[in-house]
């Protein structure tokens, strides 16, 4: 009971459902699709193949509208800032990833999302006031409360299924993240999403605009191997993890094999092997002459000359091809061999004629052309032919690495088991994904130790503990960039009563405990050839508007212009930290957070040279070391010159004549 009286117009709306379910668009009557199912000859507005939602034009002027927001180093809350490439950046995520769009564009290997899955609970960030300005939005997603923590009232909305826009507020919020975070993979770069029943169908459909439907690679389903005490009809235990690359044609996915594989299997020892005979397939005979030189499993093979009689070829001569009937009434097996064949430190010494039924032709005949030397295929493995002791005819392939991707992901962890081991390392997360499914994916998306891997809904940071431990299983490099908004924890959970005031301080916490985790156990360890060298730390980056003073557009005065232009005089905030505007300066000349940073004599020097910054001091004995150092480009603060407009021509004109690009601001 609500306490309310009878909505007669919703009861006839809800009836109407019933009857003509398909006249409905998100709980709202679509007026044509009703007048066509009534009969009424019309024409669909625009008729084509294509996604469509209430506000995508909308979700697109937000992807397009660019941020002057940056990124602040913290380095209380890092692990070896200096030295590590991970990064953890705290912040809304859409503006974080327009903020690294020039130093990471073209840059990542692999993505991995796990984005709300539209379950009808959710609270996220989507521009639910589809007349709402930029600004607008800022303000609400910068709304934050006197600790400076985002408030869920202004920062977040429950998307309900009641809503008249439950699918498209969630399309909403996933087109724009989803367009940028394209444009930052690699032309080889893959991006794996997980998502459930709520909203695969449209996932699908979104990933298609974004990425190309010729670049969907899999949709992957996850067994869960949990949710079976659930109340539904069906008890559900699947998820599903969809996988697109930015270009198929570039696209070479992780050498892996499924851990259910059987254990034996010829892909877990590195090579695959067959007999290219097919007893009584029914195919014609084969003649195959083996020259001399040709392998011979044994040093020494002393069959009889013939195993078969002068009548058994005379019969298959006849019919033109071998039956069982045949073999069987000669007793013959396949092959069927002519001549004597010798064997001598295996190899044939004698040229030996070989009938039979057989598979891979045109790899024989280029293995015999090649002089009997093993060939490399396209993808780096070695194959080869060769006589056993009884004559078969065997093919092998040495794998150089195994690749058995299977659809059906099993045995990759479960939730629980993956939250009981957090709980056990002091962390609280309700519903984390398990570390195994993550590896896994890490080795399928990644084909080499030596790659970035995003997550921008980062959550516990999943995806950095798998990533971490995997590079200290394989001496791997692989690095992570997890973008995580400091959402406040619910004061019932247990991550509230353990201290944790947002999700960002659970992921940091986490990766934290997982660095320490394995440098306590590689404590005396005498073999630390591949570990010395381990990334352990991460840089953590927060959010935050510009160090430099904004232009506002809407002036509505004389006196507001004058003011604006009053204030622009000095361009820097009063309480910018010279850090702070080192790194901001780096992200918007394209320059990346893990550059290498070296402080001469007051002159920050960026990755051995390519830029150099004067962000303290300016004088013409810095201009000359500066132009000394020769470096591509060199920037510096306009309130540096202190109005001396001399120094700052007499700057200018050097530079250029040591042709080194120069740039005030």
């Amino acid at each position: 009971m609500n306490g309310k009286s009878l909505n007669i117009a919703e009861e006839k709306l809800d009836k109407l459902k019933d009857i003509i379910p398909e006249a409905f668009t998100e709980n709202k009557v679509d007026w044509e699709k009703l007048k066509a199912c009534l009969g009424d000859n019309i024409e669909f507005k625009n008729e084509r193949y294509v996604l469509n939602w209430a506000g995508k034009s909308d979700a697109f002027r937000i992807l397009q509208s660019p941020t002057t927001a940056t990124l602040i180093p913290d380095r209380n809350e890092s692990v070896d800032f200096d030295k590590t490439e991970n990064i953890f950046i705290e912040g809304e995520n859409l503006e974080v990833l327009k903020v690294l769009q020039k130093s990471y564009f073209g840059k990542i290997k692999m993505i991995y999302i796990d984005p709300p899955y539209n379950t009808g609970n959710d609270n996220f960030i989507y521009p639910d006031k589809f007349s709402e300005t930029k600004e607008e939005y800022l303000s609400r997603i910068g709304d934050k409360d006197e600790s400076g923590y985002m408030t869920r009232e202004g920062l977040f909305r429950k998307n309900s299924k009641d809503s008249g826009h439950y699918h498209s507020n969630w399309l909403s919020m996933m087109y724009p993240r989803l367009f940028l975070a394209r444009n930052l993979l690699k032309d080889d770069g893959v991006i794996f999403v997980s998502i459930d029943d709520n909203e695969v169908h449209n996932l699908r459909m979104l990933m298609n605009e974004v990425f190309g439907e010729e670049n969907f690679i899999a949709q992957l389903v996850w067994n869960t191997e949990g949710h079976t005490d659930n109340q539904f009809q069906v008890k559900i235990n699947h998820e599903y993890v969809i996988l697109y690359s930015k270009n198929s044609s570039f696209v070479n996915l992780g050498y892996v094999i499924d851990p259910n594989t059987r254990e034996g299997s010829n892909l877990w020892k590195g090579f695959a092997e067959n007999s290219i005979t097919k007893n009584g397939s029914g195919n014609p005979p084969s003649k195959i002459i083996l020259p001399v030189g040709f392998p011979c499993k044994v040093d020494s093979i002393d069959l009889p000359e013939s195993i078969v009689s002068e009548k058994f070829f005379s019969e298959v001569d006849k019919i033109g091809y071998i039956t069982r009937s045949l073999t069987k009434e000669y007793n013959v097996t396949y092959p069927i061999r002519m001549d004597k064949m010798i064997c001598t430190s295996g190899k044939l010494t004698k040229q030996c004629v070989v009938y039979s039924g057989w598979a891979n032709a045109n790899k024989l005949k280029d293995f015999i052309e090649n002089g009997c030397v093993p060939i490399i295929d396209n993808e780096g493995d070695s194959f080869y032919f060769y006589l056993s002791e009884n004559g078969v005819i065997y093919y092998k392939k040495d794998r150089k690495q195994a690749r058995n991707i299977l659809s059906v992901l099993r045995g990759m962890g479960t939730t629980e088991q993956m939250r009981s081991e957090l709980e056990s390392m002091g962390i609280y997360f309700q519903y984390p994904k398990p570390k195994q499914l993550l590896s896994y994916l890490q080795k399928i998306g990644i084909n080499t130790k030596d790659s970035i891997v995003l997550d921008f809904f980062a959550g516990s940071a999943t995806t950095a503990h798998a990533i971490v431990d995997l590079n200290s299983e394989d001496g791997g490099n692989r690095k992570y960039i997890c973008v995580q908004l400091h959402e406040k924890t619910d004061e019932k959970t247990e991550a509230f009563k353990a201290g944790y005031k947002t999700i960002a301080d659970i992921g940091k916490e986490r990766i934290r405990r997982v660095i320490r985790k394995i440098k306590e156990e590689q404590t005396g360890e005498l073999d630390l050839d591949v570990k010395e060298n381990q990334d352990l730390g991460f840089k953590v980056f927060k959010l935050q508007d510009s160090n430099f003073k904004i232009w506002r557009n809407k002036i509505e005065s004389e006196e507001q212009l004058l003011e604006q232009l009053q204030e622009h005089l000095e361009p820097l905030d009063e309480n910018a930290k010279t850090e702070d505007v080192l790194y901001e300066l780096l992200l918007k000349s394209g320059v990346s957070l893990t550059a290498k940073i070296e402080k001469k004599n007051g002159i920050y020097i960026i990755n051995d040279n390519e830029i150099a910054l004067l962000l303290e001091k300016m004088n013409e004995k810095m201009v000359k070391e500066v132009i000394e150092l020769n470096p591509r480009k060199v920037i510096t603060l306009d309130r540096l010159f202190n109005n001396n407009d001399q120094l700052k021509t007499n700057t200018a004109l050097q530079m250029k004549d040591a042709e080194i690009e120069f740039k005030v601001v």
